[in-house]
């Protein structure tokens, strides 16, 4: 069977492969926009400083995949308290996709960090290389959401090179569709991380209340 590296995969590809369509529909991807929690003055300050280091660690060269995620993934996921019972967070958790054609062929990848509770993907998050262009990797981020087992249910994702952080929403009944965020910046004199931690919160917050 030939195997496809999900990283190579365009969105003209997930278009031809899985049918999937990006919807301009508002009211697809409302949870990002609509009753986000508050933060408390621990996180925002937590944020504030996580903001300095990444911003730091940006005047070095070769601030790479695994560095983003050291220093800025990690981080985040802690002050949201993402490594708390009952979710479970997943480092590089393998991911096979068996597509019906006529060869057989298997796409395969990583994912960066998988997010669940009771074996419930409730988010996929994607980390790229500080100097790649976010546009880059949103194609591998719908790949890997289109991997979700629970097809029933809409998954929520989350793509950023540490300083653009990019959600995302696919729901595969009853056809697969999806849909984007804004992007959310660094360099903006609003520490605009507080509203990345609040849609994190509020997107697992969703997805563990449908259970």
């Amino acid at each position: 069977m030939p195997a496809i590296a999900a990283s190579s995969l365009s969105i003209e590809s997930l278009e031809t492969q899985f049918g999937l369509r990006e919807t301009d529909d508002r009211q697809f991807f409302w949870e990002w926009q609509t009753d986000l929690p508050d933060l408390d003055e621990w996180e925002q300050q937590a944020l504030d400083r996580l903001k300095k280091s990444f911003l730091n660690a940006l005047k070095y060269p070769s601030l790479t995949e695994n560095s983003v995620r050291m220093v800025m993934v990690h981080p985040l996921l802690f002050v949201g308290n993402f490594y708390q019972s009952p979710l479970e967070t997943k480092p590089e958790p393998s991911i096979s996709i068996r597509l019906e054609d006529e060869e057989n062929t298997v796409i395969e990848g990583r994912i960066d960090v998988l997010v669940l509770k009771s074996q419930l993907w409730l988010m996929v998050i994607e980390a790229k290389r500080a100097e790649i262009s976010i546009e880059a990797g949103i194609a591998q981020l719908l790949t890997y959401m289109l991997a979700n087992p629970n097809r029933d249910r809409p998954t929520f994702g989350m793509l950023t090179n540490g300083s653009s952080f990019l959600f995302a929403k696919v729901s595969q009944l009853p056809i697969p569709q999806s849909a984007l965020s804004d992007v959310f910046v660094l360099r903006r004199r609003q520490n605009e991380l507080y509203d990345v931690l609040k849609i994190l919160k509020r997107l697992v917050q969703l997805v563990q209340n449908s259970n």
